[in-house]
This record gives C-alpha cells, sequence and structure tokens, in this order.
C-alpha cells in the first residue's frame, strides 16, 4: 500500500488528507509547480528530515490519476514537442535488474500500475532485441484508463514498440510483429542483412534505419522516432540498450523502481556496456513509496 510520510506543523496543511488527495512526494504539477512535500520536507529540528517510524505511517494506494499526473510529459515548446526520452527500470537493493534473466521475479503489483501508467503515456516504446527475446514481450495494449487523454493528444490507442536489432534474429511470427495494435517497428542500421529485412517487413513490421553500419546510433534513433511524430518516447532496456543511450547522452529522464530485495548472484545492473568517462548527473525530480518499494524520478541536470 501506498505510505505517505509524516509531516510537521509547518507543512500539515499540504498533506494529503489537506488537499484531497494530492501526492504526498514533491511532484511537478500540470501547471509546472511542484506538488506535496515528500520525506525530505524540512521539518521542525533545523531543516532536518522529520523521522518517520512504522507505526506513523499512512497506508494507501497511487491511483492512475494520480501516477498519471507524476508522470506526466513536458509540455511541448513553443515551437512544438522535441522528443523526450525516459527509461523505466527496477533494480534490487544490491543492483541487480533481473532474477533468473527476467524483471518480473523483483517486481510488484505498484511497479506494474506505473509500468502501466508509462507506457499509456507513450507514444512508442524502446526495447532491446534480447529483452524482447527473454521477457517474451508482447505488442503493447489500449488501456482503458488512459484512452480520452490519448485521443485529446493524437496518439494512437497503444504505443508502438521499437525493436533494436543489429542482427534482426527474431521471430518474426511472435504477435509482437503479426498482430500489434498500433504497428511495430524495427530501429536496426544500414548494413542489417537484407533477407532478414525482407522478412519484418513481410511480417508488417517497419523497418527503421537508424545507423550507418551494422548497429543502431542512439541519437539517430531518437531522431528517426521523432520525425514519425513519436516523441514521448520509452525505453524499458534491457541493460544494453539503456547503456547505450547513457553512453549517448540522449537520455532525458530515468524512472527507478528500488525493489526491497537482495539477490546476490552476478545478475546485470540496470545499465551495461563501457562506463561513461565522467558520470552523468541526474536530479530528483519525486520519490513515491508503496509497500516497501521505491518509486525514483530523476532528470538530467
Amino acid at each position: 500500500m501506498r505510505r505517505l510520510f509524516p509531516v510537521t506543523d509547518e507543512t500539515a496543511a499540504r498533506t494529503p488528507e489537506a488537499t484531497g488527495g494530492a501526492l504526498a512526494a514533491e511532484m511537478p504539477t500540470a501547471d509546472g509547480g511542484v506538488g506535496p512535500a515528500d520525506a525530505r520536507t524540512p521539518g521542525a529540528r533545523g531543516g532536518r528530515p522529520a523521522a518517520a517510524g512504522a507505526s506513523d505511517l499512512v497506508e494507501r494506494e497511487w491511483s492512475l490519476d494520480e501516477l498519471a499526473v507524476a508522470y506526466a510529459y513536458p509540455e511541448p515548446a513553443p515551437g512544438g514537442r522535441e522528443p523526450w526520452l525516459r527509461a523505466n527500470m527496477v533494480s534490487t537493493l544490491d543492483g541487480a535488474a533481473q532474477h533468473d534473466g527476467r524483471s518480473q521475479p523483483i517486481s510488484s503489483e505498484a511497479d506494474m500500475r506505473i509500468f502501466g501508467t508509462l507506457r499509456g503515456l507513450a507514444d512508442v516504446v524502446i526495447v532491446g532485441a534480447e529483452t524482447v527475446r527473454q521477457e517474451g514481450y508482447r505488442p503493447a495494449r489500449a488501456r482503458e484508463a488512459f484512452a480520452e487523454a490519448r485521443r485529446a493528444a493524437g496518439q494512437t490507442p497503444a504505443p508502438a514498440v521499437a525493436v533494436v536489432s543489429a542482427s534482426l534474429d527474431l521471430d518474426f511470427s511472435l504477435p509482437l510483429f503479426t498482430s500489434p495494435l498500433t504497428s511495430t517497428l524495427l530501429l536496426t542500421g544500414a548494413a542489417a542483412a537484407p533477407d532478414r529485412v525482407a522478412t519484418a517487413e513481410k511480417a508488417g513490421v517497419r523497418v527503421v534505419v537508424a545507423g550507418d553500419g551494422m548497429g543502431v546510433d542512439p541519437a539517430r534513433a531518437v531522431r528517426a522516432l521523432a520525425d514519425l511524430g513519436l516523441t514521448r518516447l520509452l525505453t524499458e532496456g534491457g541493460p544494453r540498450v539503456l547503456g547505450q543511450l547513457v553512453a549517448a547522452d540522449v537520455l532525458d529522464e530515468l524512472c527507478l523502481t528500488v525493489s526491497p530485495m537482495l539477490t546476490a548472484g552476478g545478475a546485470q545492473r540496470i545499465a551495461g556496456g563501457p562506463s561513461v568517462a565522467v558520470p552523468k548527473r541526474f536530479a530528483l525530480v519525486s520519490l513515491l513509496e508503496e509497500s516497501g518499494f521505491l518509486f525514483g524520478r530523476y532528470r538530467r541536470t
């Protein structure tokens, strides 16, 4: 259940109970401001956070309406909407992004609610070919809770899925490719095998070239999707794809679920590949908690 951290007299007027159920964390609001303070709000002891004991916490559940506001994409600039790329990943306390090769064992009902919300807001979901194989990806579905907002925003009923693959070693008979509600895209390089490209196109997949060689250039991929009118971008990994996006400095936002689990072992982190020369700095925008899971939203500084 959702937990709302206690506040002092100084901040009591801004609690969810006093504001009709507003968000407990410091959230962006529809008018560009911020919502009520979270556990980091200065308390009565010299600006330090108020201590929260288990008996002091109020348990509730984050609703889809609240999550849609909390995770809304930035408003378009005067000159039009620029692409905004966010990642949604989950990690255990000891840094594992998977257990037995899949993320589901370290997830939760609340995590999946946010997963659905982020998809409900996005134009396109970018995912690596290995993640498609490991997680058994299916087409994104239309979600009734987001149907009206998507229509108003000129979006398709469900986001497209864009699969990143150099080899195109994929089973194009899967529902992801043969029966999506919104046509699946395939991001690849100009040197991709012609026979595999032909197989993909025969299955109804739109092949988008975003690289000069075999692989995909992340910056070109973002721009190619934006040129198709897909500017609300969401990536769900896997770690290799996220690592490439980080290295190319095209990631605008990270939505990170911290799972209260320990797995040990040699599981991958949320981002893989070579390290960057200088660590990328992101700022915490909001922080939610439910059932011991933390849901942080970070933006590039």
